[in-house]
């Protein structure tokens, strides 16, 4: 007899093996397919710029968009989860994925595209809002770290190899199949949840707090469209209004979530020291990625003279020694403290990025696919062991929240990096910010190490 893999009570420990894998594949396209499209149009700005006959600055929003309506609504669809349940939530943002990506694939004029880039963003949003919080769910709490590797290799192959995917398909066919590939992926990860995905404890007689989320809503908002127009130079006029109503609007969203049970914003978690420590390892790590995935491009090829193809094959490094060391962490921290393979993780992450900085014109492919390879390995070994901390020390009951957090420190970190990186290309001489910014990456994530080990006597992970 077949198992009813969602069905199962959601007290069980994990899902039967037969159910885990399938599961599991299906987690792995949603997640491929949200992660990539954050990544993939980079590299077609310039053609849709052409295209609609925009300028670059405004072409830019067809990224910027879908990494903003991710940044707003990760929250409150974190805290829906919980009423509602993961697995309802992964479903029908798996095929609101797919219908946006088709409206995105026949879009005529440059609205069209980006309302339709907003919403996309939004079932993505709920995507990796629960991604983690099912995988926690679907392994036996002995096995979780395994899950956990899984998914940060695929998050770090999907983010590294974005760029070369672009490439690859824009040679063959038009930036129209950039959106096509995600049906095949959306409805592969829809059939198989709605057949495998376990059902997850839901609280029916709590109420959505809509005050927080519209606050929520505007705090990152336009916390994030601040930080954009600052450091793309806007006027200093207009960004000091934004951030007073950052200040005004965030301290009343921050004061409501101290006086409502659950918090919108999981002050309950964050007040756990172990956790909220995790996730500011976490925004150090990526702020640090970004520094090193933006500088890196540009020193390839304005310093090293590499071709666009060449410095696409040489970060491949990257995600390639990614997809060893996260199933290997997975397995690790079933033997060792999650925060002792963290801290090594990012102290090899830190050796990587100073290696990178010291790099010169005349240094051969293999000396910098040895470093970057270096880079990829400790990224993944920490986030492995960083994520399953973050999942393992939060209730049952509040996993929603703790997968939107993991996903909210992800996004906080890599917004911040890519702004404090064009602040660094505006003030410091191009030829050295490259460089700068690798040592500064370096740094960070040395901090990042220093927090992870700190966490050793912060007390266990709650099972």
């Amino acid at each position: 007899m077949k198992t009813d893999c969602k069905n199962l009570p959601p007290t069980a420990d994990g899902l039967p093996s037969d159910c885990r894998k399938w599961a599991m594949v299906c987690i792995t396209c949603a997640i491929s397919m949200a992660i990539l499209d954050g990544y993939i149009m980079n590299i077609v700005l310039p053609t849709l710029a052409h295209d609609f006959s925009i300028s670059p600055s405004a072409a830019t929003w067809i990224v910027n968009g879908y990494q903003l309506a991710i940044v707003v609504s990760i929250l409150p669809i974190s805290s829906l989860s919980e009423i509602i349940g993961c697995r309802k939530i992964f479903l029908w943002g798996s095929i609101m994925f797919c219908i946006t990506s088709l409206l995105c694939a026949f879009s005529f004029s440059f609205s069209t595209l980006l309302v339709a880039r907003i919403f996309q963003g939004f079932s993505a949003s709920a995507i990796l809002s629960v991604s983690v919080a099912l995988i926690r769910r679907i392994y036996p709490k002995k096995q979780i770290g395994r899950g956990i590797g899984i998914n940060a290799m695929v998050v770090s192959v999907s983010a590294a190899s974005g760029p070369s995917i672009a490439g690859g398909i824009l040679s063959i066919s038009t930036w129209h199949w950039l959106f096509s590939i995600n049906i095949p992926l959306g409805v592969t990860a829809f059939i198989l949840g709605y057949r495998f995905l376990p059902k997850t404890i839901r609280d029916k007689s709590r109420k959505f707090d809509y005050i927080s989320a519209i606050a929520n809503i505007i705090t990152f908002g336009l916390l994030f469209y601040t930080l954009d127009g600052f450091a793309h130079h806007s006027s200093m006029v207009q960004i000091a209004i934004q951030a007073g109503i950052v200040i005004v609007v965030g301290y009343y969203f921050i004061y409501r979530q101290f006086h409502i049970t659950p918090p919108l914003l999981p002050i309950d978690l964050l007040r756990i020291p172990i956790f909220s420590l995790s996730i500011i390892a976490s925004i150090c790590s990526f702020i640090a990625q970004m520094l090193a995935m933006i500088s890196l491009p540009f020193y390839l090829q304005n310093t090293m003279k590499e071709s666009e193809v060449a410095t696409g094959l040489l970060i491949t490094a990257w995600p390639l020694a990614a997809m060893i060391g996260g199933p290997i962490a997975g397995y690790i921290i079933e033997k060792i403290k999650p925060s002792i393979v963290g801290c090594a993780g990012m102290t090899i992450f830190s050796t990587g990025l100073f290696l990178l900085s010291f790099l010169t014109p005349h240094s051969t492919h293999i000396d910098v696919i040895w470093r970057i390879a270096i880079t990829g390995l400790g990224f993944a070994l920490f986030q492995t062991s960083n994520n399953s901390v973050i999942m393992s020390s939060a209730p049952k009951e509040r996993t929603g929240s703790a997968s939107g957090m993991l996903s909210l420190g992800r996004l906080i970190g890599q917004t911040t990096g890519t702004t404090f990186i064009a602040l660094l290309f505006s003030f410091i001489v191009k030829n050295k910010a490259n460089s700068v910014s690798l040592l500064i990456a370096s740094g960070i994530a040395l901090v990042a190490a220093i927090i992870s080990i700190s966490r050793l006597n912060k007390g266990k992970p709650k099972e």
